[in-house]
């Protein structure tokens, strides 16, 4: 029986639809949130095999906290999503910067102290998971998201480098980029005001903002569907590196790396006439 401890539990998100995929596969789950009322007819269904943490990902000591109540309860964490996460949209130039330095707070340097607090316990048992929850944007940037595709590239680079370092330990380690979700991440998009201080970059954040209120509600790609995804490529033998989402999300990847090669291909000359030359 696996335990998971899962962060950003929030209702019609991600977390909630990996914590039950985890639950309909025999586990026990731990999920942290900010507003545990909301899950509490939820917890109650599930007795024991649930436990609701209060904890803000930002807060290292909730963190701390969080990670051990978790061990006590379960006996370890055989399995950690660090899925707390939030994006805005805004100009690389114009976003505001205690925003944007908000968003990498919390979706980048909080998954730096979850694995902080969770990686010893895991190293001493010699076994586990890690799934970040990255994004497609983290593999193809996106327009008006820049500062949030950068946090998820970042998350990208570290899962790489994690992966590597913690084989000798017996854990595995994957990233998860999800296209277009149906979950609650952009509600409310439609009602918010662009807030950019730069008029040249307006029209485009427009455009952004009525994509996304469009969207929402009718993205193409099923939580529940996603979550149980992922425990299959888990149980993969090897499992794969990382796990792209949702058809829009797989076209919209396999297209960047294909136009990343071409131009890669197409320049080979040029990179390589930057070593120094050949002494035989």
């Amino acid at each position: 029986m696996r335990s998971w401890l899962i962060t950003g539990g929030s209702p019609g998100g991600f977390g909630m639809a990996i914590a039950e995929a985890a639950l309909a596969a025999g586990g026990r789950v731990a999920v942290t949130v900010r507003r545990p009322g909301e899950l509490r007819h939820w917890a109650d269904a599930h007795g024991d095999r649930v436990l609701v943490l209060t904890a803000d990902v930002t807060d290292a000591a909730a963190v701390r906290a969080a990670v051990h109540t978790t061990e006590d309860r379960f006996g370890g964490i055989d399995v950690l999503v660090n899925n707390a996460g939030r994006g805005w949209y805004g100009s690389v130039e114009g976003m505001d910067e205690a925003g944007l330095r908000a968003m990498f707070e919390l979706n980048f340097f909080s998954v730096l102290t979850v694995l902080r607090a969770a990686l010893p316990g895991m190293r001493e048992r010699g076994s586990g998971w890690v799934v970040n929850m990255s994004s497609v944007a983290g593999l193809r940037a996106t327009n008006g998201f820049g500062y949030y595709s950068a946090t998820k590239s970042a998350i990208e680079s570290i899962t790489e480098v994690l992966r590597e370092e913690l084989a000798p330990a017996g854990i595995l380690v994957l990233a998860v980029e999800p296209g277009a979700f149906r979950t609650r991440a952009y509600a409310g998009f439609g009602a918010q005001p662009v807030d950019e201080p730069i008029h040249f970059y307006r029209p485009m954040l427009e455009q952004v903002r009525t994509a996304m209120a469009e969207q929402d509600g009718r993205q193409p790609g099923d939580p529940q569907r996603g979550a149980r995804a992922i425990l299959e490529a888990m149980a993969q033998d090897p499992p794969p590196r990382r796990l792209v989402l949702g058809s829009s999300g797989f076209d919209a990847v396999e297209a960047a790396l294909e136009d990343a090669l071409a131009e890669l291909r197409g320049n080979e000359k040029l990179s390589r006439s930057a070593d120094f030359p050949d002494p035989h």
